[in-house]
């Protein structure tokens, strides 16, 4: 016996080993355990930090649709659930006009024009004030703007398709191209919403 156990030794000694290098790595990981916790309860309190979104907001819908009005509804609403709200599209609506997937925001206008017109889609794409608003703006009404180009007019279209719609003036220094003087030179010439 005493030969058997000389000749395996050497397994004996990989096991042990084994053995302790699985104990030690058990209680590295037991200590690491609460830090993964106390990471947690952090992003728990930044997520308390952070204001909630308004449950409802309040959309405008014009145009082509059996119940034009105002209408309250709820934050995460996309513009087809507001459109059903209006009683659908009438018989004459172009219904390609409009992005049907796209989420409500407040004080949002949607305008459902008739097929084949364009004067309708373009006046919630420019205020009263004659301001552009850039949420809505298409591509060729983005260019027009002071120091716009077609590509920075692209990237203006990529980040709200991306990312939603601009919510501040500000929040156009986070499109590609656009800097702190193009920001001030658009200032006088775009709204949000």
């Amino acid at each position: 016996m005493l030969e058997l156990l000389k000749k395996n030794i050497f397994l004996i000694v990989i096991v042990i080993a084994i053995s302790g290098f699985l104990l030690f790595n058990n209680d590295d990981i037991d200590e690491k355990a609460p830090q993964l916790n106390s990471v947690s309860t952090s992003t728990e309190i930044l997520k308390e930090e952070i204001p909630d979104q308004p449950s409802t907001v309040i959309v405008d819908v014009k145009g082509e649709v059996l119940q034009p009005g105002v209408y309250e509804i709820d934050s995460q609403f996309r513009v087809d659930d507001v459109i059903q709200l209006a009683g659908g599209f009438t018989k004459s609506a172009d219904q390609t006009m409009v992005n049907l997937a796209l989420k409500v925001q407040d004080e949002m206008i949607i305008v459902i024009p008739k097929t084949g017109e364009t004067s309708t889609a373009n006046e919630q794409n420019v205020s009263g004030n004659g301001k552009v608003r850039i949420n809505y703006a298409t591509k060729a009404e983005i260019e027009g703007l002071n120091g716009i180009g077609p590509s920075k007019a692209q990237a203006i279209l990529q980040y709200r398709e991306e990312n939603g719609f601009f919510k501040t003036i500000d929040d156009l220094l986070l499109v590609s191209g656009i800097g702190q003087k193009t920001l001030e030179n658009l200032k006088d010439d775009v709204q949000i919403p």
